[in-house]
């Protein structure tokens, strides 16, 4: 087992590709063909303390949710705090791995959890779910459509040697096309040399519109092939760039339209127990109004309220916001459930670590004990 294995692991429960482009997510720091040793340690937030309980249960690895490696290191020495704490992680051969905003996103990952907590039944979703900002990709292969206009007799020739040419892929799928009939038209002067009709005439022909996807890459062999083997002195080439197709229940926080209404009051008792806390703070006109849609993140959510709010959302629960964020929710009719940071992140850390050992098998995953709060009310 190495650590190569603990990142391909990773990255198929929290796929790279759903975190947010600001983010600083992945391996950290490590050897991807170091032996893993085990235990593997989770934690929201790797401090001398967790790093200290790592290394004394012999870990050779820590998934860290928040990422230690925020701001460019300029330095590693043991001049400040975190650079101590990731040199004695590369002495000790500690592999570290940050998953934040991926694990977020991904079904079923930390905002789905913190979900749950706001339902009647345990482990699961109390309604329709769906992410406040879908998540958008585009596959390599289909970055741009390539649209010619081909005689009937030619297209087939036209078609495979696109294909040739790398247009054409979709999935599994090659030699993709799309072909409608129409009606071309030209007029060629005294200098051209139509393959079709006849120069100084206005011509009509019957032609079928060719169109394929294609990448980016392979976009100039592909027009260059194009010209190769279209009929036309001049072919008619066009292309069109294609959008990222979003996901529904893949992105950034989350939308719930509770199958049972429940007051404010209820949600946040029962958010409470979910996230082990004794309290919660509430900003709400009225506690006892029946609440039917929620808008949810983990952490720090403020930048998704105004979208909850927009979404049709009641009420907005997150894990902290600041004071001029809350009025301004509450001046637009959005109620506040404030859980605390990272209480609203940690409860998910024993999910993960069965997700973890289910997916490589023989490992042992440990979450961390001194990993705690940092805010403590008194």
């Amino acid at each position: 087992m190495q650590v190569a294995d603990l990142v391909r692991v990773m990255e198929t429960i929290a796929p790279l590709s759903f975190a947010e482009p600001w983010d600083r997510v992945g391996l950290h720091v490590g050897r991807l063909r170091s032996p893993l040793r085990l235990p593997i340690v989770l934690t929201i937030d790797l401090n001398e303390a967790v790093l200290a309980e790592a290394e004394k249960a012999g870990a050779g690895a820590i998934v860290a949710y928040h990422p230690p490696i925020w701001e460019p290191l300029k330095r590693l020495t043991d001049m400040s705090p975190k650079e101590r704490l990731l040199l004695r992680a590369a002495e000790l051969g500690i592999a570290i791995y940050s998953p934040h905003t991926a694990l977020d996103a991904v079904p079923g990952g930390m905002t789905d959890w913190l979900c749950e907590g706001l339902g009647e039944v345990e482990g699961k979703v109390p309604g329709d779910c769906r992410a406040l900002k879908s998540h958008s990709s585009r596959p390599a292969t289909a970055e741009v459509k390539l649209v010619t206009f081909v005689p009937l007799s030619e297209v087939e020739k036209v078609r495979n040697s696109l294909a040739t040419a790398g247009a054409g892929i979709i999935g599994a799928y090659t030699v993709c096309s799309f072909a409608s009939p129409g009606t071309g038209t030209f007029f060629g002067d005294e200098s051209s040399h139509p393959s079709v009709g006849r120069r100084g005439t206005l011509e009509s022909v019957s032609e079928l519109r060719l169109e394929m996807v294609c990448s980016k890459a392979a976009l100039p062999l592909a027009i260059e092939t194009l010209r190769q083997f279209h009929p036309y002195e001049e072919p008619p080439i066009d292309v069109y760039e294609l959008l990222p197709k979003p996901t529904r229940g893949i992105g950034s926080g989350r939308r719930v339209a509770l199958d049972h209404p429940a007051p404010l009051r209820v949600l946040a008792e029962r958010l409470k127990k979910h996230i082990g806390r004794s309290v919660v703070r509430v900003a709400a006109a009225d506690l006892d109004k029946p609440v039917s849609v929620i808008g949810v993140c983990c952490g720090a959510g403020a930048e998704l309220a105004s979208v909850a709010s927009s979404e049709g959302c009641e009420v907005f629960v997150t894990g902290e916001m600041r004071h001029h964020e809350v009025t301004a929710c509450l001046d637009r009719g959005l109620s506040i459930i404030l859980g605390e940071h990272t209480s609203t992140e940690r409860g998910y850390l024993p999910r993960l670590a069965k997700k973890i050992e289910s997916l490589l098998p023989g490992s042992r995953c440990l979450v961390s004990q001194r990993d705690v709060d940092p805010l403590t009310a008194v």
